[in-house]
C-alpha cells in the first residue's frame, strides 16, 4: 500500500489559523501586536522568496512584519549596529537574520548578537543550551515543525527507533535531541554521509528524518516497510528546464511504495518552518510583554 502523504501545507495552515486566534487574543489583552523584524542582506533569490513568504504569513496571522533590506556590500559592523538597534526596540519581539550572509560577514558572530529573548530562530547558544537541557525558551523552527508533522499525523515516536540523517546545527543535531527528550521518547541514531553502511542504519528506523542536503540520497531500499519518512531536504536539480526541478533528500516515488507515511518536496516540511517561526514570535511577545 502506498504511503500516507503528510501534507505540510495543510497542517501548517491549521497551525497558522490557531495562531491567528491566539494573536487576536494577545492583542486584545496586551494592547501590543507581535512583531517580527527580518533582515535580508544581498539579493539571494531563494532568500528573497523565503522572506516574502514570512511577511505574508505574519500579515495573515495578524502580526507585524518589518523587513530591513541591506545591500550585499554591507559590512559586518553595519549589520551588528542594526541588530543592536532592534534588540533595544521595544516594539520588536523577534529578530530573524536570513541566511546565507555575504562572505565578508561572520554569520556566527551575527547570530550571537541577537538577544536570546528575541532569537526566534533559536540559533543563539543560550537558546541551544536551554533546549539541550529540556527547558527551551524556543524550539528551532524546522525541527519543531517536524515534530508537529509527526504528532498531527498520528505517528508514534515513544519507544520507537528514529534515525536522523544529517548533523547540521540547524536541523540534524537539534532534531536528534528533541526526538530523544521526554514526551517524544524515541531511541535516536544520528547518521550522515560518512556513516558505514548507511542503508542498514536507515532500515532500522521507524521514523527516518532526512536532512543531509543531497538530492535523493535516501532510496527506497533504505527504508523500513511502514516507516514514517520526513524529508527536510530541498535541492534544485537540472531537468532541462530553466529553473530545474525541486527534489528532496529522499527518492520520493520509490520511498512512497515502502513507507507508511512520507512528506513531499515541496509542500512537506517547508511550510511548517514558517508556521513555527510565527509560533516563536508570539511566544517571544508574550514573554516580553508579560
Amino acid at each position: 500500500m502506498p504511503a500516507q502523504i503528510i501534507d505540510g501545507k495543510q497542517i501548517a495552515q491549521q497551525i497558522r489559523s490557531e495562531l491567528a486566534a491566539e494573536v487576536a487574543e494577545f492583542i486584545e489583552n496586551n494592547a501590543a501586536t507581535p512583531c517580527l523584524a527580518a533582515v535580508l542582506v544581498g539579493e539571494d533569490p531563494a532568500s528573497q522568496v523565503y522572506v516574502r513568504n514570512k511577511e505574508r504569513a505574519c500579515e495573515a496571522a495578524g502580526m507585524v512584519s518589518k523587513l530591513f533590506r541591506l545591500p550585499a556590500e554591507t559590512t559586518q559592523d553595519e549589520l551588528l549596529s542594526l541588530i543592536a538597534k532592534l534588540n533595544k526596540d521595544a516594539e520588536v519581539h523577534g529578530i530573524l537574520v536570513q541566511l546565507p550572509l555575504p562572505p565578508q560577514i561572520d554569520s556566527e558572530r551575527v547570530l550571537r548578537a541577537i538577544h536570546p529573548s528575541k532569537d526566534v530562530d533559536a540559533f543563539h547558544p543560550e537558546n541551544v543550551g536551554l533546549m539541550t537541557l529540556g527547558k527551551p525558551r524556543f524550539l528551532p523552527c524546522t525541527p519543531h515543525g517536524v515534530l508537529q508533522l509527526l504528532k498531527r499525523s498520528g505517528v508514534e515516536t515513544a519507544g520507537k527507533r528514529a534515525v536522523v540523517v544529517g548533523r547540521s546545527d540547524i536541523v540534524g543535531k537539534p532534531m536528534t535531541l528533541l526526538l530523544a527528550q521526554k514526551g517524544w521518547d524515541a531511541t535516536v541514531t544520528i547518521a550522515h554521509s560518512r556513516t558505514t553502511d548507511l542503508a542498514a542504519v536507515c532500515r532500522e528506523a521507524d521514523v527516518l528524518v532526512a536532512a543531509v542536503g543531497r538530492p535523493e540520497m535516501i532510496t527506497g531500499d533504505m527504508i523500513k516497510p511502514g516507516a514514517a519518512v520526513i524529508d527536510v531536504g530541498i535541492n534544485r536539480v537540472d531537468n532541462g528546464t530553466p529553473k530545474g526541478k525541486l527534489v528532496g533528500d529522499v527518492a520520493y516515488d520509490a520511498a512512497a511504495e515502502v513507507a507508511g507515511w512520507i512528506t513531499p518536496v515541496p509542500g512537506g516540511v517547508g511550510p511548517m518552518t514558517i508556521a513555527m517561526l510565527l509560533h516563536n514570535t508570539l511566544t517571544a511577545a508574550a514573554a516580553i510583554e508579560r
